[in-house]
């Protein structure tokens, strides 16, 4: 199964401010030692940005890797020392372990040279230009699980080297604050994932998921206990998926701190396995499925307007968390001194709707959720509210975190893929948010309807239309918006085909 990814650097970043998802109102960003992360994406000509190049040369071991090279022949990259925190965790996606893989190798970028997650090119990656200033990071590959038992002292213990049972795997993070988290995430979560579905592959292949994996029984009714709770084959993936997320963001939160970088990822990824693909997605970015005549969204967007009841409540339960600085209530507008005394619009966490009441002293600090749409901030600061990272991510000049009101867990979104008629345009697109800040569904859908349908032939058909999408988010006259809308966001596409040649309509 082959993919097209395409990468595009923000345009006109440097002299923009600081990154859409972390552009503050009325407050400012700034992290522990009250350095403000949106630093490292405008750093001035001559000095260093946090690039994925530079945060490898300074924090990974194995030394520094090779400076991007000029056009022309170039002499053979260094083989690529995996990080510690990587290191006996697993293989790359698609790829051997490292002790079984001695020329394993960095990923370069085709058209700059530039270095790319080690494990980002297992599968076609075409025209993957990445500028100073792009957060992005993406990986993908095939997934090898392995067979494990429950051993002595309740340790699992692989048991087999072979494949058990094999899947594919695409991935997208959007970084702010800096590409570290990013960096990571991508080098990390297929890791965790693998060794999550592991520990439950037994109980994939069963007919119904057992109680014990161990095979003991304690009671003789424990499969109508798990019939009766629904648990399904599907189920264990799901859990697998989100314990991985949690894993993941566990390891940036340690690894950020000990080596004394910050920042933060959104994260969207797919899973093809046993004829279903799952969607997980924390944060902003989205995924589609396109069809000759349908559209399924198959992601949710997180932004502190999406989740305001939950954010709302953690700070009703845990006010101290707000430190006295703010207010969790909603007001249509942030209120001013001549508004103490009058009834207003307000709501609560437990409001869908709205009711008034009489403005008080404590109802004029800044709201814990402000701006509508994509200008909706947490805190004044973020525009998401699930990902990675951000664990020393705070308001400035205050003590106050905002790691307690993000979630690291993803939804996930399940599709029966052998349930679906496929056709040879039916694809997923997978894009950060710097392509639906400008192309809607719709537009999407129509771009990549037109251009499959008229390339068919076109081995690289599927890598073409994620350059045409990126392309129709730079405001040209004969773009699909018609209205020469631009993204100044970084902006990352997977164009994932679900019908494999050779075997039939059915075929994925």
């Amino acid at each position: 199964m082959f993919s097209g990814l395409t990468h595009r650097g923000g345009r006109a970043r440097r002299g923009r401010g600081p990154h859409p998802r972390l552009r503050p109102k009325a407050r400012f960003l700034s992290r522990a030692g009250g350095t403000r992360a949106s630093r490292s994406t405008r750093a001035a000509p001559g000095r260093h940005a946090m690039s994925a190049g530079w945060f490898r040369r300074r924090f990974l071991p194995g030394g520094p890797l090779p400076e991007p090279q000029p056009p022309g022949p170039r002499s053979s990259p260094v083989p690529y020392h995996r990080p510690r925190f990587l290191r006996g965790s697993g293989s790359s996606p698609g790829a051997t372990d490292s002790s079984r893989r001695s020329d394993s190798r960095p990923v370069r970028c085709p058209a700059r040279g530039r270095t790319l997650p080690w494990n980002a090119g297992y599968a076609e990656i075409i025209n993957a230009e990445k500028s100073e200033f792009n957060e992005d990071q993406a990986a993908c590959g095939k997934l090898c699980i392995q067979r494990c038992e429950f051993g002595i002292e309740e340790e699992w213990l692989t048991v087999c080297p072979e494949e058990f049972l094999t899947g594919h795997y695409w991935a997208l993070f959007d970084g702010h604050g800096g590409p570290a988290a990013a960096i990571l995430a991508a080098n990390t979560l297929h890791s965790c994932l693998r060794r999550q579905l592991e520990t439950v592959v037994e109980g994939l292949l069963a007919p119904q998921p057992p109680m014990h994996l161990s095979g003991r029984c304690v009671c003789s009714s424990d499969p109508q206990f798990v019939e009766e709770k629904g648990i399904r084959a599907e189920d264990l993936v799901i859990g697998a998926l989100e314990s991985a997320f949690q894993e993941c963001d566990d390891v940036i939160g340690r690894e950020l701190e000990a080596s004394g970088q910050v920042g933060g990822c959104t994260a969207l990824v797919a899973v093809s396995l046993q004829g279903k693909l799952y969607v997980a997605n924390a944060g902003d970015s989205r995924a589609i499925l396109v069809r000759r005549d349908e559209i399924r969204v198959l992601s949710s967007e997180f932004t502190p307007e999406t989740e305001r009841q939950r954010i709302q409540q953690l700070a009703f339960i845990y006010p101290e968390l707000l430190a006295g600085e703010f207010t969790r209530l909603e007001f249509p507008r942030r209120l001013k001194g001549d508004d103490l005394g009058q009834k207003v619009l307000f709501r609560d966490h437990h409001m869908n709707g709205w009711s008034y009441k009489q403005v008080e002293k404590s109802d004029l600090k800044y709201p814990l959720i402000h701006g509508q749409g994509r200008q909706a901030r947490l805190l004044g600061t973020l525009a998401v509210s699930r990902g990675l990272g951000d664990h020393q991510l705070r308001v400035l000049d205050t003590n106050i975190q905002l790691k307690p009101f993000l979630l690291s867990i993803p939804q996930v979104t399940v599709l029966d893929v052998d349930q679906l008629a496929l056709q040879e345009e039916d694809v997923v697109v997978m894009a950060t948010d710097g392509l639906w800040d400008v192309l809607s569904n719709e537009q999407v859908a129509r771009l990549v309807r037109s251009f499959l349908t008229g390339n068919r032939e076109d081995p690289h058909r599927f890598s073409e239309l994620a350059k045409v999408l990126i392309h129709n988010t730079q405001g040209k006259d004969d773009g699909a918006t018609g209205e020469g809308q631009v993204s100044y966001d970084d902006v990352s596409v997977f164009v994932i085909p679900l019908h494999s040649p050779g075997q039939g309509s059915g075929g994925h």
